[in-house]
């Protein structure tokens, strides 16, 4: 037997969000004070805080097994892990986030090649050095702590590669983005020696599994109303689903109860139509997991 694991899970802005993500595939994750080894009840699994922009390089080294950081930061590390699975969600949205260039809105700059004897500040500073290296523009690369969009406005650099959900943050700091860098979310990873051993494995597995089967329930609702036989396949002509509505006849009458799992940007747009088509007693609920 050669568990525990040891799972890393991200410090810093993403940490609540993959706690509340573990909550809802069935693990409890308690933070306990400025404690780095926060308990998990599943005695096969120890847990670390960590950096995300460190993980890789902690997974690739074997001091973890497996953990939970950027696709941006393993590529700034240039880590050779196993990625076992993407998982898009942030503490914003669940939409991945995007590395951009943005320069002030009054800069003349508009393309990558205007760049060239700039100065650019940066986090992602290894990955934004190769990336104009390969086009062959001569851009100075240094590296931002923290509030990047300043270092423009104040006169510290000509441009910045931040990053993003929604750009709305870049835009209120009196900033243009010019060029979209990368694109990024979430992914498990593993240390390639983890992955070899069975029972490690099977463990990674099972989490990155549970973890997917939250994300996908996160985007859908399940319905369930009662529709006369008359109305019947007007009702589920309307209804979308994983496979097909479940039907069932109601005891000693001609309706039917009509269950389905439907996306939520549907669910505004659809109910109405189900109440004009003839369904009744409509109930929406959530999904904790949809595997």
């Amino acid at each position: 037997m050669t568990l525990p694991l040891k799972l890393g899970v991200p410090k810093g802005s993403l940490q609540n969000a993959t706690i509340a993500l573990f909550k809802r595939s069935g693990w409890s994750i308690d933070v306990n004070g400025r404690s780095y080894f926060p308990e998990i009840d599943d005695d096969a699994v120890e847990c670390a805080i960590c950096r995300a922009q460190e993980m890789s390089r902690y997974v690739e080294n074997g001091t973890l097994d497996a953990g939970l950081t950027g696709k941006d930061w393993i590529a700034e590390n240039q880590s050779d892990v196993h990625v076992v699975a993407d998982l898009v969600y942030s503490k914003v949205s669940s939409r991945p986030a995007r590395w951009v260039l943005a320069v002030p809105y009054d800069s003349g700059i508009t393309t990558l090649e205007g760049l060239n004897g700039k100065k650019i500040a940066t986090e992602l500073v290894g990955f934004t050095k190769r990336f104009f290296a390969e086009r062959k523009i001569d851009v100075a690369v240094e590296f931002s702590w923290g509030a990047t969009e300043a270092k423009v406005v104040s006169g510290l650099a000509d441009a910045i590669v931040e990053v993003t959900e929604t750009g709305s943050t870049i835009k209120a700091h009196g900033l243009r983005i010019i060029y979209d860098l990368m694109q990024t979310n979430t992914q498990l990873i593993a240390n390639h020696t983890a992955w070899k051993d069975p029972a490690k494995r099977e463990k990674i597995e099972q989490i990155a599994l549970l973890l997917q089967g939250a994300l996908r329930g996160e985007k859908l609702v399940g319905l369930k109303m009662n529709v006369s036989k008359e109305n019947l396949e007007k009702v589920v002509a309307l209804l979308p689903s994983l496979n097909a509505p479940t039907v069932s006849p109601l005891y000693q009458s001609q309706w039917f109860a009509v269950e389905s799992v439907v996306n939520t940007h549907v669910v505004r747009e659809l109910i109405p139509k189900l109440l004009k088509a003839g369904a009744e007693g409509i109930i929406e609920y959530p999904l904790n997991k949809v595997v």
